[in-house]
């Protein structure tokens, strides 16, 4: 096994190349070789979702995903929500609605909530409860999450 390898790897539209060890955790390589800090270790299994960010279009969870497999590939995580120093209307919403209390879920539940708005712009409360099901909130109960998801999709639509 090499002692390190280079990947190369568009985090947020920024080219990043680092020198890495072969089994660091994408999740580490946000947080630890860019900076990058929003994406949360929660569990380290793939659990609780803290750490969900989208690879190449795709939701991963990247406490499982080794950072070698984002060579090459696109990567955008909470920091690329916000667009010229707005926020997006996702994180607009969980602020008005209340959405998060500690605010350690909320990077995942952003990331999935938006994946689920760009594959279905106007989903019913049940499809945003299966659409955030794989990321684990410890303090609201979801009756606000979902409130914050439903409004930012009205918001999104124009509605």
């Amino acid at each position: 096994m090499p002692e390190s390898v280079v990947v190369d790897v568009n985090v947020n539209g920024v080219a990043y190349q680092r020198e890495i060890e072969p089994r660091l955790l994408l999740v580490e390589f946000l947080r630890e070789e860019i900076g990058l800090t929003g994406t949360h270790i929660g569990c380290d299994t793939s659990y609780c979702g803290a750490c969900t960010v989208t690879l190449n279009g795709r939701l991963v969870k990247s406490c499982t995903c080794l950072a070698v497999q984002a060579d090459g590939g696109e990567v955008c995580t909470v920091e690329g929500l916000e667009q010229n120093g707005e926020l997006h209307p996702l994180q607009e919403a969980f602020s008005e609605h209340h959405g998060l209390q500690c605010g350690y879920c909320t990077p995942g539940m952003l990331m999935a909530s938006k994946s689920l708005l760009e594959e279905n712009p106007s989903p019913s409360r049940e499809e945003i409860r299966k659409g955030i099901a794989g990321n684990l909130c410890r303090c609201t109960g979801y009756v606000n999450i979902i409130k914050a998801i439903d409004a930012a999709a009205v918001k999104m639509q124009g509605v």
